[in-house]
């Protein structure tokens, strides 16, 4: 099996003057999950070479298992360090793709024009498509064969406006992801603030927030019955 997972290439926090990129539990508990599985995973980024990471997701309170194994594995870092360019990847190269969130989505891969149809190709193949916290919000501009927004009608959950305006960040983001997905006629789901949730509907895997990364993860091996 193989697995692309599509990192951002964002490292400005709008006009904060703060740094932000992909929250590294939500990359490196679903990239454990997967490779432990023994599912060869391809990483992607739109500008390619090193993602940005977000500074605060790797601050001690945010720290988990993964995390911290991750600090210690030279090659996965070395594979971070490189990422392929998005430009480049073909869908009919992987099983399924997995979007790691972190607030960069939001500006780029939201309206990333390889991303976008990358999405499409999956589900047209009947591939996987999964995401994570932010990373729902690539959703909001791929479409369904009939032109459609993909996620109308569609079970799913992402970042919520509470967890948004509890890290105080509601008047700095692009847009709001639940906001955003439910007016697009997505049937969102939530649980409380910080408190893992995984929907999935077909194709679709989405979760809350950086708890529930690794829940995603195993919801995506299942599909691809490496479970």
């Amino acid at each position: 099996m193989k697995v692309l997972i599509v990192l951002t290439s964002h490292d400005k926090l709008g006009d904060t003057g703060l740094q932000t990129g992909f929250w590294l539990e939500e990359f490196a508990s679903p990239y454990y999950q997967l490779t432990d599985a023994g599912v060869d995973v391809t990483l992607a980024s739109p500008a390619g070479g090193k993602p940005p990471l977000d500074p605060k997701s790797h601050e001690e309170d945010f720290q988990t298992d993964a995390t911290r194994r991750f600090d210690q594995d030279i090659e996965a870092q070395g594979l971070l360090a490189n990422t392929l360019k998005l430009s480049l990847i073909n869908a009919d190269d992987y099983d399924a793709v997995f979007y790691p969130g972190g607030h960069g989505p939001l500006w780029d891969l939201a309206n990333d024009s390889h991303s976008i149809k990358l999405i499409e190709n999956f589900l047209a193949a009947s591939k996987p498509v999964a995401a994570v916290c932010h990373a729902p919000g690539v959703f909001i501009h791929v479409c369904s064969p009939n032109g459609d927004p993909m996620v109308k009608d569609k079970r799913l959950t992402g970042f919520t406006n509470s967890e948004e305006a509890a890290v105080e960040l509601t008047d700095v983001v692009p847009f709001l992801v639940e906001d955003a997905l439910t007016l697009l006629g997505a049937k969102f789901e939530k649980t409380a603030d910080w408190h893992p949730k995984v929907v999935t509907d077909g194709l679709l895997i989405t979760g809350q927030n950086p708890a529930s990364s690794d829940a995603v993860a195993i919801q995506l091996l299942m599909q691809l019955n490496c479970q």
